[in-house]
């Protein structure tokens, strides 16, 4: 078994755990009420605008026998750049504040998520960020698009409401076929253990941004109110 397979098959429990999630199913579904979309959207700025100083973090923190690492993080910056702009005009495009997002104080779930990421990088090793990648990306993968597409019905929306979603749906795709080459290039296995160790740590906290948000359905696909 190479080791993408296997980091797949240890964080199965996790990866079902958090795709049971209330708020993810009923996402999936395009069952969110507006409120609860740009609930969600506003969360996942205060991750996203993370994303690239943790990857040039990382970057910077890989041994010199890891050089191969070094240039995939340089790739994942070129792809990822800008994102967390993307986020605030999809939630401009949905009639909430951008600029109040922006300056928000973030969701204790996201803050700690974060929070994690940098301790990963800077006080235990950069490589267990591949852990995070995993969360974020296959999550992206196997919801993100479905979502967007029957949201965008649902809430009589355009696509400029989705510009988030909807790219990282696709633009995950490919990122995943990248992302297994490089993990199947980890032979070490203590880094291996690690980057399993943080996949499973981010299933949880990620998690739990999803867990700590306002879930209403769109009454027009449902029977209203709240969800259980």
């Amino acid at each position: 078994m190479n080791f993408y397979d296997r980091l797949l098959a240890e964080t199965a429990a996790e990866r079902d755990d958090l795709l049971s999630i209330p708020f993810i199913r009923h996402g999936w579904a395009g069952e969110l009420s507006l409120e609860s979309y740009i609930a969600f959207l506003g969360q996942a700025y205060h991750h996203v605008r993370h994303t690239t100083p943790l990857l040039m973090a990382c970057g910077s923190r890989v041994p010199g026998d890891k050089e191969w690492l070094r240039d995939a993080m340089a790739e994942y910056v070129e792809e990822e750049v800008g994102h967390q702009e993307w986020i605030l005009n999809d939630i401009a495009a949905c009639g909430g504040d951008k600029e109040a997002v922006r300056h928000e104080t973030p969701g204790m779930a996201a803050e700690l998520m974060v929070a994690y990421a940098y301790h990963v990088v800077d006080r235990r090793n950069p490589i267990g960020f591949l852990g995070m990648v995993l969360v974020l990306e296959g999550t992206s993968v196997k919801v993100a698009s479905e979502a967007a597409d029957k949201l965008r019905e649902n809430l009589g929306l355009t696509k400029k409401s989705f510009t988030y979603l909807s790219s990282h749906g696709s633009l995950d795709v490919s990122h995943m076929g990248f992302y297994e080459n490089l993990v199947n290039r980890i032979e070490d296995t203590a880094d291996q253990d690690f980057v399993i160790h943080c996949a499973k740590r981010f299933y949880k906290l990620y998690g739990d941004v999803f867990r700590g948000l306002p879930l209403t359905l769109n009454p027009s696909v449902s029977n209203g109110g709240e969800a259980a």
